[in-house]
């Protein structure tokens, strides 16, 4: 069944693979229509291309939101998107994405025959957020880009430059084989999660070996543990230190 982000609806009656689908039918379109042929995506060129003005606004508080600005004589209201300047221009793409995805999330609702008023209050921030991650990786070329790399989430990001590398690898678990994926910050786990049912295990010595070495030596570190490939990349900053895992299963205890 499809996540929510609060309460029951109709969304809890479509299946996972159908939720996927239409999520992917919504994001080839978009990028059809903004007529991008490839990696790394430049949301606000998207944004360009379907007729939504991006401008800075340096004081809201959010990332991004959406916004119609008043049209003039006999011309309609064009969509808006301010977004908060950031450093991090992957913050900055994905403020752009997420509002792209609210935009046309109503897409989905059509793909899927569903109606939005009798969805879940968190519906549609749940399928914006979706959209977004698709919209900056979209699944067709980061499949291609995966079986390329071999899952390397280095090479990844330097395909995928307007992602990040957390929003990179919460993308594995949109694929198969079975994997685990955990993030550390600070040495603490911040996130651990993965793409099968059933409890996820605490990290393996072996995880927390590769963790470990990956954050002294600051550079990505691959071990085998039987049928199980673990391979830890650090991302590390001067302030902020960061290691991300991704366990590989071939096989699973449900």
């Amino acid at each position: 069944m499809v996540p929510t982000n609060g309460g029951q609806g109709m969304l809890l009656e479509i299946t996972t693979e159908e939720f996927a689908a239409a999520l992917d039918a919504v994001v080839e379109q978009v990028l059809d229509e903004a007529r991008i042929l490839g990696p790394p995506i430049d949301s606000l060129t998207v944004a360009a291309r379907l007729g939504i003005a991006v401008a800075w606004d340096e004081r809201q508080e959010g990332r991004g939101r959406c916004v119609r600005l008043r049209g003039y004589a006999d011309r309609a209201a064009r969509p808006a998107i301010l977004v908060r300047p950031d450093q991090r221009h992957e913050r900055e793409h994905w403020a752009v994405a997420h509002e792209i995805g609210e935009h046309v999330t109503h897409r989905v609702f059509t793909a899927l025959s569903v109606d939005p008023a009798e969805t879940p209050p968190g519906a549609r921030e749940t399928i914006a957020n979706r959209l977004a991650s698709r919209l900056l990786l979209p699944t067709r070329w980061l499949f291609d880009a995966v079986i390329e790399s071999g899952w390397d989430l280095t090479q990844l990001k330097m395909v995928f430059a307007s992602a990040s590398h957390e929003l990179i690898a919460r993308r594995m678990l949109d694929f198969a084989p079975p994997v685990i994926v955990t993030l550390y910050d600070q040495g603490q786990i911040t996130f651990r999660r993965s793409n099968v049912p059933g409890r996820v295990p605490p990290p393996s010595p072996v995880e927390s070996r590769c963790r470990d070495e990956a954050h002294r030596r600051g550079e990505p570190i691959g071990e085998s543990d039987g049928p199980v490939e673990i391979t830890a990349w650090p991302i590390h900053e001067p302030h902020w230190q960061r290691e991300i895992v991704r366990t590989a299963l071939a096989e699973w205890d449900y």
